[in-house]
């Protein structure tokens, strides 16, 4: 393989995280358990900003009751950790000006992305506007 090939399934790939991780700031995804369904992992875990771990079932069900506002992504980059092992981190800023900084973890897996793991962590408004 080149490294044109290469470059370019890399970005192939990344685009491919974005639109993964940009989905499931879609309230019309988020109100979908089949939509949300198809991009958990069976073994979907969250790290929540209170340090509680929550499991797929869990996070479904409280996305597809809740009334998410408008939020953007931010810094957003992609790591390969194996050929079928994605990590992804970025910025989201809510529409109250709240940022959190998030990471997830996303395997290649029955032909397709999936989500396996996803920690966010709160930004002070303090420290936001510092850095």
């Amino acid at each position: 393989m080149s490294l044109r090939e290469m470059l370019s399934g890399a970005r192939r790939a990344n685009e491919t995280m974005y639109q993964h991780e940009q989905a499931l700031l879609d309230p019309d995804v988020r109100g979908s358990r089949m939509r949300l369904e198809s991009l958990f992992h069976a073994d979907f875990s969250e790290t929540g900003s209170s340090g509680e771990v929550y499991d797929r079932e869990t996070m479904i069900e409280m996305m597809v009751g809740e009334s998410p506002g408008n939020v953007i992504m931010r810094d957003f980059t992609t790591s390969y950790l194996s050929a079928d092992v994605a990590m992804v981190t970025y910025r989201s800023v809510g529409t109250g000006g709240q940022e959190a900084r998030r990471s997830s973890v996303w395997v290649f897996e029955d032909e397709r992305w999936q989500l396996r793991h996803h920690q966010g962590t709160r930004v002070p408004d303090h420290w936001s506007r510092v850095h």
